[in-house]
This record gives structure tokens, C-alpha cells and sequence, in this order.
């Protein structure tokens, strides 16, 4: 299996399978002499770690953060950066009948036609829980990005869970911290709506797609690269390369499609644009939303084992991520644009 790296200027390459020994990330070209503070990153793996409500995944996991290289003294080395975090509270037996009859609709089925020979265990490496190998790259990023963007912040939320869509009020004016205290993440005016909603789901082995949206307020202008590699191919790349997605939008969605120019085009505003034109950022709010289908953990298979019955609200952290590597990376392939010589 090839395909297991992302990025440019900054790499990120993730390995370990759900129920091995450990998941980690070998992150290259992280700049030497930023000051890394480890606690916050810990704090970062905690917000997507499973066991944290009562309709997440029970799976108990400490997710403890071991850094194994690049990191001294509480500054990067500019050596490649590894981060490690031991898998301890695996349930293999409950993928015994999965061994033989795969999820319908998991990526478990295909990667069996593919390989041969998988690791079934809890999804192997198609298990939702290779995202903490990238959460451990953007903790990282964003840590560099605070430094040379200090006004920059990546706010992520849930936009919608099955037919429930948010307030997005409560969410336009919430930061970071006040979301992550919201029961899904999804803001709305009555806080234990969605609880109920999920605990009734999984309680019945049904399950639930949604919508994360995520906005970058005070971004860095001009980041992004005009053909290939426009900062909006990147975020969608990344976005569509998580398990479950269905789809990337950015601004106003694909409604603005009905539009006519006259209207989509108005000159007293600049928001439809979402913060991107012509692949680069103009410094103005990059929105966007990510699309995600029900997960294919259901009925049986969700009552007796250890399921999400949506992905989404543990998602956000990983897109905020996401995006922060992807930030970082341009903000450093930024400083070769241009030479005054």
C-alpha cells in the first residue's frame, strides 16, 4: 500500500492500524527553532479521543502522545518529527463475524478486493482512528501558525446531523472553546437536543451523516498557488481523503449555482467568494463545509459493539487539523513566490 503521505512543503505521512500496537505520524519539513508546547497537542488529541459522551464510541482511550524524534528542548530540530500513541483498549472480538462478513458499505470490503489480506480488526488502517495521526501533525502546524499569524483562528462546528440543522447564530458567534463544550458540537438552542436524538440512535443500531463546517477567521492573504495546488483543491483534497465524506463545499455552497452573475457577483459584498478567488486567499473569512454519510457500523454490529452513530461532531478536530497543515504549507511555499533581488 502506497498513498500514505500528504502535503507539500510540510509532509505528513500517518501509519498504524486501529487495533495494532500504536497509530503515529512522521511529520518532514517542519521548520527547526519553533517552540512546540506538548501539552497543547495532547489537548488537541484529547478533543477527538473516543469515550468522551455517552453516544460516541465507548472505546476507552487515553490517546498519550509519546514523541519519539525532532523535538528538543521544547523546540523542533528541523529533523523529520515522530509521533507515537499506543492503542490500549482494542476489543478485537467483536469483529469476529466482520472477518467474514464485512460492513455493507464500509471501506473494508473494497480494501479485501484490493489487498488480499487486511487487518479486519476494528477496520484496520480504514478505521476512523487514523485521524489521530493527523491530528497530531495540525497540532503541530497550528502551534507554528499562532506565531506568524497570531489573529488567525480555525473554529469548526456541526451544521447538521441527519434532517437537524444548527443555529447558526450561536455558531457565528462562538469561539473554538464554548463549541467544544456544545453536547455533538452542533449549536443549537436547546443543548441536550442532539444528545437525545444520538442516544436514541444508538440504542436502536441506527447511525447518521451530517455536516461539519469550518471557517478560518484572519487568515494569511495570498496563500495558495494560482493552477494546481489552489488552496481550495487542497482543503477539498484533504477533506474527501477522511473515511465517510461525501462532498466539499465552499462560500455559499452549490446553491450559488442557480445564481445569476448580476446577483452572485454584487459589488457590496465579498463573502460569496469565501474567502478564496483564483485558488489564493484574500485574507477575508475561508468557509467551508464538509459532507459526510451515515456510518456503516449499524443495527447488530452497533448494538454490540463499540460505534459512533455519527462520525461528524468527532470529525471537526480532524478537519480543523486538516486545515491547519494545509495552512502552514502554504504559508511556507509563500516565501519563495517571489525574490526582491
Amino acid at each position: 500500500m502506497s498513498a500514505n503521505s500528504f502535503g507539500g512543503r510540510i509532509k505528513m505521512h500517518t501509519f498504524g492500524e486501529s487495533h495494532g500496537r500504536a497509530m503515529g505520524t512522521l511529520i518532514d519539513g517542519f521548520p527547526a527553532g519553533v517552540s512546540i508546547n506538548l501539552a497543547d497537542v495532547q489537548a488537541y488529541l484529547d478533543r477527538r479521543k473516543p469515550g468522551t459522551s455517552a453516544w460516541v464510541s465507548a472505546r476507552k482511550e487515553t490517546d498519550t502522545l509519546e514523541i519519539v524524534s525532532g523535538i528538543f528542548e521544547g523546540k523542533t530540530l528541523g529533523t523529520p518529527i515522530c509521533g507515537l500513541v499506543y492503542n490500549q483498549n482494542a476489543r478485537s472480538e467483536d469483529y469476529e463475524k466482520i472477518k467474514d462478513e464485512p460492513r455493507h458499505g464500509h471501506a473494508e470490503t473494497v480494501w479485501k478486493n484490493k489487498f488480499g489480506h487486511i487487518d479486519y480488526r476494528g477496520g484496520g488502517r480504514s478505521s476512523g482512528r487514523e485521524t489521530l495521526s493527523r491530528v497530531i501533525a495540525g497540532a503541530f502546524c497550528e502551534q507554528a501558525l499562532k506565531k506568524v499569524a497570531p489573529k488567525m483562528e480555525i473554529v469548526g462546528w456541526v451544521s447538521k446531523v441527519g434532517e437537524w440543522t444548527c443555529d447558526e447564530s450561536i455558531a457565528e458567534k462562538s469561539d473554538r472553546a464554548a463549541i467544544d463544550k456544545m453536547p455533538g458540537r452542533f449549536p443549537y438552542k436547546d443543548d441536550k437536543f442532539i444528545s437525545k436524538k444520538l442516544e436514541s440512535a444508538k440504542a436502536k443500531g441506527e447511525s447518521y451523516g451530517g455536516v461539519a463546517e469550518i471557517i478560518v477567521k484572519n487568515p494569511v492573504e495570498s496563500l495558495g498557488q494560482p493552477v494546481f495546488h489552489k488552496l481550495k483543491a487542497d482543503i477539498a483534497s484533504a477533506a474527501m481523503s477522511l473515511g465517510a465524506t461525501l462532498g466539499v463545499d465552499f462560500a455559499e455552497g452549490f446553491e450559488s449555482v442557480s445564481k445569476p452573475g448580476t446577483e452572485f457577483h454584487a459589488s457590496d459584498t465579498t463573502k460569496q467568494y469565501g474567502g478564496i478567488q483564483g485558488g489564493i486567499s484574500t485574507g477575508q473569512t475561508i468557509r467551508f463545509r464538509v459532507y459526510f454519510k451515515p456510518t456503516s457500523s449499524i443495527l447488530d454490529i452497533a448494538k454490540k459493539g463499540r460505534h459512533d452513530p455519527c462520525i461528524v461532531p468527532r470529525a471537526v478536530p480532524v478537519l480543523e487539523a486538516m486545515t491547519a497543515v494545509i495552512l502552514f504549507d502554504h504559508w511556507l511555499w509563500s516565501k519563495t513566490d517571489k525574490l526582491e533581488i
